[in-house]
């Protein structure tokens, strides 16, 4: 069983009143509009570069280039980039579903083996160590250590690869149509969408819930 990470098992929770907050208490006040254009850049270049963030060297120099970014956005005069690289990483939270755990924990005790399968750089499982869910799952792979982000078949063959599983009888979980669900199906394998809160498409096998995945296999 893969599952995708970021709107699967985990939710970034509003970065920009964060980040307001945290250069507020800096001695730099910037309105919630501003802040939030300033994060809308920096993960949109995020997304695009991630890839580059296959090491922890190359993560470092990632993460400079994405406050450099954040920093050209806010356009504060004043704030350095060592300040604005610092409230960058302190906004981000990424908390888990509350389905995640118990639906994760009911995939292990009826045998399944389980890989996290997102597109991330390698700090992935930093970030999910707080959450407990490594405890639960039996690979963690990123794109940017793969060297393939979804929906890239490759990603998912070396998923399955590092459980020592076939195509055949394996399912993947995630809430991007495009990621996820055509990335797993250009891989043959099953795709199970998380529309939460949101109507899935005709043709699309769907999930309210991760509480309703055990059932299904």
């Amino acid at each position: 069983m893969l599952l995708d990470a970021l709107g699967t098992l985990v939710e970034l929770q509003p970065p920009a009143p964060r980040l307001r907050a945290l250069l507020a208490a800096e001695g730099f006040p910037v309105s919630e509009e501003r802040a939030r254009a300033a994060f809308r850049a920096e993960i949109a270049y995020y997304l695009e570069h991630h890839l580059d963030g296959r090491t922890r060297e190359g993560l470092e120099e990632l993460r400079d280039r994405c406050a450099a970014t954040m920093l050209e956005a806010l356009a504060l005069p004043g704030l350095h980039h060592a300040l604005a690289r610092r409230v960058m990483l302190r906004a981000l939270e990424f908390t888990p579903y509350p389905d995640a755990a118990p639906a994760l924990g009911a995939l292990r005790a009826a045998g399944h083996r389980t890989a996290i399968v997102s597109n991330w750089d390698c700090s992935l499982e930093d970030w999910l160590a707080p959450s407990g869910l490594l405890e639960l799952v039996d690979v963690v792979i990123t794109s940017a250590v793969a060297g393939a982000a979804k929906p890239d078949p490759a990603i998912f063959g070396r998923a399955l690869e590092l459980l020592g599983a076939e195509v055949d009888g394996s399912a993947h979980v995630g809430d991007s149509l495009d990621n996820d669900v055509e990335g797993a199906r250009a891989a043959g394998i099953r795709a199970i969408l998380v529309a939460r809160g949101r109507d899935a498409p005709a043709g699309v096998e769907a999930i309210g819930s991760l509480a309703e995945l055990p059932s299904l296999l």
